[in-house]
């Protein structure tokens, strides 16, 4: 079968063939017609994961869209070396979703990882209660511009949003937008200023796309100046590129701030498909749609070199 095979640890995926999958006792052979590519899709791949199963070659691709005894399914593929960018991917029996008739499969694809990192985050990690405010970092790229329907959704009494470009952030319609810029001198202590500002009524929940310097802002932010009865700060991913940072143990001291993760581990794995089969139930009733950008199984070079914004999706067949 033809698919986008990465052969060494680190590597970018090439076009080739590789062998079919077969049905196990658990496990069943997922004919792919689309597979987006994310973040978390693209680090698995190359073994930059920490769920990457080191399993050389193999074939890329986290989670896809196909066909599975006639009926149009959503899955999660997880048996290496089987990845979703391939004509047929080898899938658990329990990591599968029908389609509601009225989502395409190039935007079910798109919409089901970063729709689902956002509301896993509120109902299983935060617990969240409609009323509650929400801060959303990193919210101008695909997850987090999602993140803040969501909220809404869910019932969010006020969302702010923060990230590096005001005029994406202005278009979000939250209600409070603020924009940072850490390369500038003092860049973290201004931030912090500036949050000051939406803290006095306090943060119940942070949604964090980025880590590093912002998201130790807002917690400064929040541990002087929020008076909510408590935060619960839930990371979700490290866009920012900073992976590390350097958090005073005295933020965590003169707060009632839980720092939380959610994502793949840390939120049971049947918690992750409710949650994707909500946000297809929530995308197919309220007509969601996402701008993508749309590729070619054979132009998977060309694919992965993309930017993750507008979301790259691989139409399989």
């Amino acid at each position: 079968m033809k698919a986008a095979i990465i052969t060494e640890k680190g590597m970018n995926p090439v076009y080739g063939t590789f062998e079919e999958p077969k049905n196990g006792v658990d496990n069943v052979v997922v004919d792919v017609t689309a597979s987006a590519l994310s973040n978390l899709a693209k680090m698995r791949a190359m073994g930059q994961h920490y769920s990457a199963s080191q399993v050389y070659p193999n074939v890329a691709g986290t989670d896809g869209v196909g066909i599975l005894n006639g009926k149009r399914v959503y899955f999660l593929a997880t048996n290496a070396p089987y990845g979703t960018l391939a004509e047929k991917s080898l899938v658990n029996r329990n990591l599968i979703v029908p389609l509601p008739d009225r989502i395409d499969d190039v935007t079910a694809a798109a919409i089901a990882n970063p729709g689902m990192s956002s509301w896993a985050a509120l109902v299983n990690r935060a617990h969240f209660e409609s009323g509650q405010t929400v801060l959303i970092n990193g919210a101008t790229g695909t997850a987090g511009s999602l993140a803040v329907k969501i909220a809404y959704h869910l019932g969010a009494k006020k969302v702010i949003v923060t990230g590096r470009n005001l005029e994406k952030l202005n278009k979000l319609d939250a209600d409070a937008a603020i924009v940072f810029d850490m390369t500038e001198t003092d860049g973290a202590n201004k931030f912090t200023t500036e949050l000051s500002k939406v803290c006095h009524d306090g943060i119940d929940v942070v949604l964090d796309y980025l880590w590093g310097d912002s998201a130790l802002s807002i917690m400064i932010a929040i541990a002087k100046f929020s008076k909510s009865n408590g935060t619960k700060f839930i990371s979700i991913g490290a866009a920012s590129g900073q992976s590390e940072i350097s958090l005073p143990s005295a933020v965590l001291r003169s707060s009632k701030i839980e720092i939380l993760g959610s994502g793949v581990k840390s939120v049971p794995m049947e918690q992750l498909m409710l949650a994707i089969s909500n946000v297809f139930d929530w995308a197919d009733q309220n007509h969601i749609t996402l701008t993508t950008n749309e590729f070619d199984l054979s132009e998977i070079t060309d694919a992965w070199n993309a930017p993750l914004t507008p979301r790259a999706v691989i139409k399989v067949q």
